[in-house]
C-alpha cells in the first residue's frame, strides 16, 4: 500500500490542518504503508497487490467525486472470497498502522508545545495547577473538599478489545520503533537499522492471525485486564499520586491535603455476572487471587532489587535505632550482610511479605524468602517499616537514594496494598428479588414474597436485617440459580477474608429502581457474614451497595429511590457506620437505548443534580460512578471535557468512571499513555471539585428549562423510529451485523441479557457496534436535530439562545462536540449500501429515509447554533484521522455488505464467515470504536 495522495478533504471535515503541521504523520503513514505494500506483494502475490491498490486507489476516487461509488462497490462485489480474505487483512493491517502514526504523531506535537514554553494541548497537571493558583482557593476549604479523594479507573467485565494480545504486543514493538526512528534522524545508517525491524515486525504482524478462533473466556479476560499493570499502571499509577500529593501539600502546607493516594483503579472482571452466566464463585475466586497475586508478586519483586541496592555498611554509616531493630528482628545471620543493616532489614520485609503472601493466595509467591517473623496483616503494617527504612536512609544524608525506588515502592503499596484493584460485584435486581424470595420461603418467613407490596417488602427486609440469624441453613436446597449465587457472595467473602476489605469495595445492583432492590442486596450480604447488624456502633458492611440507575425513567427517579432508602433506619444507621459515603451509578448505555443521545446525556445531568441536593439534605457524601462506554453513544468522549461537564457538585473530589473495550489499549497500553490519560481524569476532577466550571451564573434554571424542553423533544423523536416504527427491529437486524457479532470473538458475555427479539433486552455493546459498522452511528446523534429544528422553529432569538448556551456552559458544549465527533465517523452513503440488504423495499425506505433526513438535519442545526461548518473544528486530530484514513475504509465496508450478503444467501462457508469477521475487525480498528 503506498501513501497517501494529497486530496480535498468530504462533506463533514474540512481541509486537514497547514501540510507543514502534519507532513510528518504522512510521512509516517507513508513508510508504514509502503512497507506493508511490499509485504502484501511479497507474500500474497503480484494479483492480490493490484486488487489492493485498485480498491485504494478507487476509493480515494470516490472521496474527490472522480467516480461514483457505486463503481467501486461493483467491483468489489466480483472478488472471489478466496481474494477478500487478504485484501481485508491489507486494509485492516494498514488501519492498525495508521493507528501507531497518529499516536506517534500526537506525542510529537505535544513535545513541540513542551518544548516551546506553552502548555500541552491535552489537559495536564500543570495545567490544573496553574489555575488553582489564579483561582486562590482557599487551602482549608480545599482540603475538606479533597478528603477521601477518590479518581478510580474501573475496567470493565466485557473488554471489546478486538485485537489479540500478540497483534497488541507487536503493535506495541512498531510503535517503539517509530519513536527511535525519530531519535535517529540525524544517523542514517540507525535509521536504515530501524526500518529493518520495522519490515520484521510488520512481515510478522501480517503473518498473525487478527481474529481469534475461540470466544474468550472469562479466565482470559481476567489476564486481559492485569496485562495493563506491568504495562503501564505499576509505573504511572504511584508516580501520579506522588506528584499530586506533593502538589497540593506544598500549596497548602499544614492542611493533610490527599493524606491517601487519589488514584486508585478498580475492575468489573470477574465480578460483573448481570446477563453473564459464566461468573461463578469460582471466577470471583480466581479474579480476586490472580489481583492479589499481581500485587505481592510485584511489591516483593521491588523488594528483591531493593535489597540489592540498599547496600549500605554500618561502617560507613549510621542507621537509626529502629532501623537497627528491624536489621536485627530480620533473623538474616549470613555472615556477608554483618555490616549491611539495610539488606537484612529489607530481606525481613521480604519474609513477612512472604508469609502474608502464602496466607492470601494459599501458596508460596515465586518471589518468596524464608523466615520466622509473623507475616504482615494489612498493607500499612508493611507501609510502616518501609517508612523505617526512609526515615533512616534520610538522616545520613541518602534521601536522593531515598526518593528512588523506596519511594516508588512506598507510593506502590499506598496504591495497590495486596489487593491490587477492587473488584466489584454486579447483579440485576430481578435475580436479587428472586433469590431473597426463595430463601425467606425455605426458612418460613414468607411465603410468597413476590406478592408483597412494596411498603410490605421494605418492612420484611428491614426486620430480617436486623438480627444475625441466616436464612440458609447447612442442609438448605435450593434451585440452581440461587446455590450459584450464594456461591459467589461465598466466595467474595472469602476474599474480603483473606485479602482485606479493598479487595470487593462496591456490590452494583443493576435496573436498581426501588428501596427494597438496595434492600435485598444487603439481605445477601448479610447472608454470608457480610452485613453485620449488631457492629460495635450498629451496622457494618465492607461492601458498599451501589444503586445503578439506567433507563431514563429510573434517572429521573433514582433521587426520590436515594431518599426513601436512606429513610430507612437500619440503612441509614449503616451509612453513617461506614463513614456517609454513598455511591450511585450511572447507567449511560441504556438510557440512550432507551430516550436517544440527548434525552439520555439530559437525564443523567438532570439526576446529579437531584441526587446532588439529596447528599446535601441528608448529609452523606455523595460518590458518583459513570458507566461510561468507549463510544459517544454509550457516554463516550474525551474524560477530560466530559467530567468538567458535570454538574456543580457532582464531582466533590470523587470519580470512578468504566473503561471499556479497545478504549483500555487506548489509553493504557504503554507509560506515556497512561500518564497522559490519568492525568486528564485527575486533572479534570480537581478542578470540578475546587473550581467553579459550570458557567451558568447564579441563576441556571433557564438552561436547565430549555434542555426540559429539548430533551423531550428529542426523546419523542427517537422513539418514533426506534419504539413506534413497525419493522424497525426487522430493518436493523438487516442492516447492520448484529446477527453476525457474536460470532467476532471479542468478549465473554452473550449479546443480549435475554433470548428475545427486543432492542431493551439487547446489549448497549452490539447495538452500538452495528451501528458503527454500518457507519450510520445512530446511538451518538438521533433525534437531537428534530429537537433543536422544533425548539428553534425558525426563530433567530431562540437560536441566539442556544449559541450563547453553547459558548458558556461545559456541558451543552460537550454533547455537542461529541455528537459532530461521531457524526463526522459517519457516512449516509455507505449507510445507504447496508440498507440494500433488508428485503423489503418498502421498510428499508422508509427507514433509510428517517435516517438520512435526521442526519442532513442534525448536522444543518449544528452548524447554525456552533457557528462552525467542520464538524471536527475543535478536535483538529480526529480531523487528521478522517482526513488520512477513512479512504482506506472504504472497501472493508463495502466488501462486509457483499460477504453479508453471499452469507444470508446460503454461503456459510469458512472463507465467507472469516471474511466478515476480518471485515468488522478492521473496521473497530480503524475508527477506534468496538462498542
Amino acid at each position: 500500500m503506498t501513501g497517501i495522495p494529497a486530496s480535498s478533504s468530504t462533506s463533514s471535515a474540512s481541509a486537514p490542518a497547514p501540510r507543514e503541521a502534519t507532513e510528518p504523520l504522512r510521512e509516517d503513514i507513508r513508510l508504514l504503508g509502503g512497507i506493508l505494500g511490499d509485504i502484501v506483494r511479497e507474500q500474497s502475490g503480484e494479483d492480490i497487490f493490484d486488487l489492493v491498490e485498485r480498491a485504494r486507489v478507487e476509493s480515494f476516487r470516490v472521496r474527490r467525486s472522480e467516480i461514483d461509488r457505486a463503481q467501486l462497490a461493483e467491483s468489489l462485489a466480483r472478488i472471489d472470497t478466496s481474494d477478500a480474505i487478504p485484501v481485508i487483512r491489507s486494509f485492516s493491517h494498514f488501519a492498525l498502522l495508521a493507528n501507531v502514526a497518529e499516536d506517534i504523531h500526537r506525542e510529537r506535537r505535544r513535545a513541540i508545545h513542551v518544548r516551546a514554553g506553552e502548555p500541552p494541548q491535552d489537559s495536564s497537571l500543570a495545567a490544573t495547577y496553574a489555575k488553582l493558583d489564579a483561582a486562590e482557593v482557599d487551602p482549608t476549604s480545599a482540603a475538606a473538599a479533597l478528603e477521601g479523594a477518590l479518581v478510580a479507573p474501573v475496567i470493565t467485565a466485557h473488554p471489546t478489545e478486538t485485537r489479540r494480545r500478540t497483534v497488541f504486543e507487536t503493535q506495541h514493538r512498531i510503535m517503539e520503533l517509530m519513536r527511535l526512528r525519530d531519535r535517529s534522524a540525524e544517523d542514517p545508517e540507525e535509521r536504515d537499522a530501524v526500518d529493518l525491524q520495522l519490515r520484521r515486525q510488520i512481515l510478522t504482524l501480517w503473518q498473525t492471525a487478527l481474529i481469534r478462533l475461540s470466544r474468550l473466556r472469562i479466565q482470559d479476560e481476567i489476564e486481559v485486564g492485569l496485562r495493563y499493570y506491568d504495562a503501564s499502571l505499576f509505573e504511572v499509577v504511584p508516580q501520579i499520586n506522588a506528584d499530586i500529593r506533593d502538589a497540593l501539600q506544598s500549596r497548602w502546607p499544614g492542611t493533610g491535603v490527599l493524606s491517601e493516594p487519589m488514584l486508585r483503579p478498580g475492575s468489573w472482571i470477574g465480578g460483573d455476572r448481570d446477563g453473564n452466566p459464566f461468573v461463578t464463585a469460582e471466577v470471583v475466586g480466581r479474579a480476586t487471587h490472580r489481583a492479589a497475586e499481581t500485587a505481592v508478586e510485584h511489591h516483593l519483586a521491588e523488594l528483591e532489587v531493593l535489597e540489592r541496592e540498599l547496600s549500605m555498611s554500618a561502617r560507613l554509616v549510621t542507621v537509626t535505632p529502629e532501623l537497627d531493630r528491624l536489621a536485627d528482628a530480620a533473623g538474616d545471620d549470613s555472615p556477608f550482610r554483618a555490616d549491611e543493616p539495610y539488606r537484612r532489614a529489607v530481606r525481613g520485609l521480604r519474609a513477612r511479605l512472604s508469609v502474608a503472601a502464602e496466607r492470601i493466595l494459599g501458596h508460596p509467591a515465586v518471589h518468596a524468602v524464608a523466615g520466622d517473623q509473623p507475616g504482615y496483616d494489612a498493607p500499612a503494617d508493611l507501609l510502616a517499616d518501609l517508612a523505617v527504612i526512609d526515615t533512616s536512609l534520610r538522616s545520613h544524608g541518602d534521601g536522593i537514594v531515598a526518593d528512588d525506588r523506596l519511594t516508588r515502592l512506598r507510593n506502590s503499596v499506598e496504591a495497590f496494598g495486596f489487593h491490587l484493584c477492587g473488584l466489584d460485584m454486579r447483579q440485576n435486581s430481578e435475580v436479587h428479588e428472586t433469590v431473597v424470595a426463595e430463601l425467606l420461603a425455605w426458612a418460613g418467613v414468607h411465603a410468597d414474597y413476590r406478592s408483597l407490596s412494596e411498603d410490605e417488602r421494605v418492612e420484611l427486609l428491614a426486620a430480617e436485617l436486623a438480627t444475625r440469624r441466616p436464612l440458609a441453613g447447612p442442609h438448605a436446597e435450593f434451585s440452581e440459580l440461587t446455590a450459584k449465587e450464594l456461591g459467589i457472595l461465598a466466595a467474595a467473602a472469602d476474599a474480603v477474608r483473606r485479602i482485606g476489605p479493598e479487595a470487593v469495595p462496591n456490590y452494583i445492583i443493576s435496573m436498581c429502581d426501588s428501596v427494597s432492590d438496595m434492600l435485598e442486596a444487603a439481605l445477601l450480604l448479610s447472608e454470608v457474614g457480610l452485613f453485620d447488624p449488631d457492629g460495635d456502633d450498629g451496622p457494618t458492611c465492607p461492601v458498599g451497595i451501589v444503586p445503578l440507575f439506567e433507563t431514563i425513567e429510573d434517572l429521573r427517579r433514582g433521587a426520590e429511590t436515594l431518599t426513601a432508602t436512606l429513610e430507612v433506619p437500619i440503612y441509614r444507621a449503616l451509612v453513617a457506620n461506614r463513614g456517609d459515603p454513598q455511591e450511585v451509578m450511572l447507567g449511560y448505555s441504556d438510557s440512550n437505548k432507551d430516550g436517544g443521545y440527548l434525552a439520555a446525556n439530559w437525564a443523567l445531568y438532570r439526576a446529579e443534580l437531584e441526587l446532588v441536593r439529596v447528599a446535601r439534605k441528608t448529609g452523606i457524601r455523595l460518590r458518583l460512578f459513570h458507566g461510561r462506554g468507549g463510544t459517544v453513544g454509550r457516554g463516550g468522549g474525551p474524560s477530560y471535557d466530559a467530567i468538567l461537564a458535570q454538574p456543580p457538585g457532582a464531582v466533590e473530589g470523587a470519580l470512578r468512571i468504566t473503561e471499556q473495550g479497545e478504549i483500555i489499549a487506548a489509553k493504557y497500553a504503554e507509560p506515556r499513555l497512561a500518564r497522559r490519560n490519568l492525568e486528564a481524569l485527575v486533572s479534570a476532577t480537581l478542578e470540578s471539585t475546587l473550581l467553579d466550571v459550570e458557567g451558568l451564573g447564579d441563576d441556571a434554571t433557564p438552561a436547565y428549562e430549555i434542555l426540559d424542553e429539548l430533551a423531550e423533544l428529542a426523546r419523542v423523536a427517537y422513539a418514533d423510529l426506534v419504539h413506534d416504527t413497525p419493522g424497525f427491529v426487522e430493518y436493523f437486524k438487516a442492516s447492520t451485523p448484529v446477527a453476525e457479532i457474536g460470532a467476532l470473538n471479542i468478549g465473554s458475555r452473550p449479546a443480549s441479557r435475554k433470548p428475545t427479539e427486543s432492542i431493551s433486552d439487547l446489549r448497549a455493546i452490539p447495538w452500538v457496534l452495528s451501528w458503527s459498522q454500518s457507519r450510520v452511528m445512530l446511538p451518538g446523534w438521533y433525534g437531537t436535530g428534530t429537537a433543536f429544528e422544533q425548539w428553534v422553529g425558525g426563530d433567530d432569538e431562540r437560536l441566539a439562545t442556544l449559541t450563547d448556551l453553547y459558548e458558556r456552559w461545559p456541558f451543552f458544549r460537550t454533547v455537542l462536540s461529541n455528537m459532530a465527533q461521531v457524526m463526522a465517523k459517519s457516512d449516509m452513503g455507505l449507510a445507504a449500501r447496508y440498507s440494500e440488504l433488508v428485503p423489503d423495499v418498502a421498510l428499508r425506505e422508509e427507514v433509510f429515509g428517517k435516517i438520512a433526513a435526521e442526519h442532513e438535519r442534525t448536522v444543518a442545526m449544528y452548524r447554525a447554533i456552533t457557528g462552525h461548518d467542520n464538524l471536527l473544528w475543535d478536535n483538529p486530530a480526529l480531523e487528521r484521522s478522517v482526513h488520512n484514513r477513512f479512504p482506506y475504509l472504504e472497501p472493508l465496508n463495502h466488501l462486509q455488505v457483499e460477504l453479508l450478503r453471499r452469507y444470508r444467501a446460503g454461503d456459510d462457508s469458512d472463507s465467507v464467515r472469516r471474511g466478515i469477521q476480518l471485515t468488522m475487525n478492521g473496521l473497530a480498528t480503524a475508527l477506534r470504536n468496538s462498542g
